[in-house]
């Protein structure tokens, strides 16, 4: 694998160099700011520069670039591969209730035989990326493994953009398909966040909406919890996930907020809170999130016999950003450690993240924790 890096910004324009070296590039990743993203023609740019290379992309909630974390950016990674092939399609979604559906129709249009890997990219608003998920699995076959994340917009929740090719649009679903048996393909997921207050019942919910714990407004339930931050929601809340509890209480997945609605008394969550379902409050420190990203970073490599990825597309969430403020940088450095000097570091942070807990778990929603997908040729 052939890879190159490069990142806009205000001040210095293109570093190191602008991005137009690797004109033979297959895969062309570009996660940017939104509204840098929508000020100038950058679609059209880089289908200009890369007339060849499959270009996917969005809007973040932070852009990383090596060990560096910064807003309002762009940063552009190139791929050429020497013996993998790539494919693409994406898919326009309007309605949150289409999720499953989009996802199934998107997984299905792709070839296949050889398909080894989805990886994905959708808008990060309308989507329930629980279902999203689903429908792509329902349509793959077991041995493909699927990662990705929701676009982001800052903390402000207003749009969020996928890049694909030549567009730049809001309600898309994206996905590259990796293909070839050269291609070596990890992952690996961890949050780092801790539960406390009293385990709820999910009394009244539909999707991913949820209205009633307990019996109670879950809106009113939340705001007591919260205190002085309830007045920040919706952007508050991402200090405060719910970890929502499997079938057999031994596994859960984070689930953060979206929006509120004061009229219903609801949340909108990023994936599914099903009724009968247990839900408990979560919080964090510091310590406890980069311990979650070089976690991550561990299994993400865990099988690797010797020497490290050439590339990961590290897809952290927003909450997490919120938390560590000017300490965000520890948590890439945390991965860059485990990872070695070799491996190209890119990603972005998001309003969800897909991926497999572990390797040989299948993709599932995640949010609040740093994911990590790896790939190096052989």
């Amino acid at each position: 694998m052939k890879i190159e890096q490069c990142r806009w910004t205000v001040n210095q324009g293109w570093e190191p160099n602008s991005p137009n070296r690797n004109q033979s590039a297959h895969l062309v990743l570009v996660f940017g700011g939104t509204d840098i993203l929508k000020t100038e023609n950058y679609p059209q740019y880089f289908r200009q520069i890369y007339p060849n290379a499959t270009i996917i992309g969005c809007s973040t909630a932070g852009e990383i670039c090596d060990t560096q974390v910064t807003d309002d950016t762009i940063v552009v990674t190139t791929i050429e591969f020497e013996h993998t092939q790539i494919k693409g399609n994406y898919l326009p979604i309007t309605k949150t209730a289409d999720s499953f559906a989009i996802g199934a129709k998107l997984a299905e249009s792709f070839p296949k035989e050889d398909l080894v890997h989805l990886f994905v990219l959708s808008d990060g608003l309308i989507v329930n990326g629980s279902d999203l998920i689903s429908g792509l699995r329902s349509q793959l076959p077991e041995q493909v493994t699927v990662t990705g994340g929701l676009a982001g917009d800052g903390s402000r929740f207003a749009e969020t953009l996928i890049l694909w090719n030549g567009l730049l649009e809001k309600e898309i679903v994206a996905a590259i398909g990796i293909y070839g048996d050269r291609i070596k393909i990890g992952y690996g997921s961890l949050g780092g966040w801790a539960t406390f207050g009293s385990k709820r019942v999910v009394t009244k919910s539909q999707g991913n909406i949820l209205y009633e714990l307990d019996g109670l407004s879950a809106l009113e339930l939340y705001k007591k919890y919260l205190g002085d931050h309830a007045v920040g929601l919706p952007a508050s809340g991402l200090l405060f996930p719910l970890s929502l509890y499997n079938a057999e209480g031994d596994r859960s997945v984070v689930r953060t907020i979206l929006s509120i609605d004061e009229a219903e008394q609801s949340l909108t969550f990023a994936g599914d809170i099903p009724e009968g379902s247990v839900v408990q409050l979560m919080q964090t420190n510091f310590e406890r999130l980069v311990d979650g990203a070089i976690g991550a970073a561990q299994t993400s490599i865990s099988h690797w016999a010797e020497g490290s990825p050439d590339l990961a597309i590290l897809i952290s969430c927003v909450g997490r950003k919120l938390v560590l403020k000017q300490r965000i940088e520890e948590e890439v450095d945390g991965v860059r450690e485990v990872m070695g000097q070799s491996t190209v570091l890119t990603g972005f942070y998001s309003y969800g993240e897909m991926a497999p807990t572990s390797i040989g778990e299948r993709c599932e929603l995640h949010n609040q924790t740093m994911t990590i997908t790896t790939f190096s040729e052989q």
